[in-house]
């Protein structure tokens, strides 16, 4: 019986002692991540990561772990990159904590383009002009002419959402193309200027 109680208690010193080094090191691990980034960091999943990037696909996958980090919460991420429309780069710290963070789920975001330009040797596709983007071939080949004091300003609040969205890109389109007349013209000025 005194057999018994002897290996019982070597047992429990045993685990105790196993916990208090293992919980030792994982506080100094954590230590070292409040210390770099400034915050205590939260637990954040692949799954996140790429919910917020399929949402905003331009948003670096760097800066969506960071603020997933600061967070821990996929919809106060979202609502950030609408309210700001971008989320704050991280430091140089985090890049040290996390090297294969932004690696690994680069290449799962696009798991299907990776494997076809390794596969084939097709150069990668060009890059849509704002022309192409916003279908504005055809008001330029009818010579629209937009003057500079339309272009910008003020927009009128309208009544319903697809209305406003349709003001939204009726400006953006403005701008676009006096941006366009404006780069024609200092192109015709310093032609004239090598004459």
């Amino acid at each position: 019986m005194g057999e018994l109680v002897n290996i019982l208690v070597a047992f429990a010193v045993i685990i105790f002692l196993f916990r208090w080094v293992t919980s030792g090191s994982d506080n100094v691990a954590e230590q070292r991540q409040i210390e770099a980034l400034g915050f205590r960091p939260k637990r954040v999943s692949q799954d996140m990561i790429s919910t917020v990037s399929n949402m905003f696909p331009d948003i670096p996958i760097a800066n969506i772990h960071y603020d997933l980090l600061r967070t821990g919460n996929v919809e106060q991420t979202t609502n950030k990159v609408l309210e700001r429309g971008f989320l704050e780069a991280p430091p140089a710290a985090f890049h040290q904590l996390y090297p294969s963070s932004s690696t690994n789920t680069s290449s799962t975001r696009a798991p299907a383009a990776a494997s076809a330009s390794s596969s084939s040797s097709k150069p990668a596709p060009k890059p849509l002009s704002l022309i192409e983007r916003y279908q504005l071939e055809e008001r330029i080949k009818k010579g629209e002419v937009v003057p500079e004091d339309q272009v910008g300003g003020k927009a009128q609040w309208e009544d319903s959402p697809e209305k406003r969205e349709a003001s939204l890109r009726e400006r953006k389109a403005q701008m676009i193309l006096a941006a366009r007349q404006r780069m024609l013209a200092q192109q015709v000025q310093s032609q004239a200027a090598k004459s």
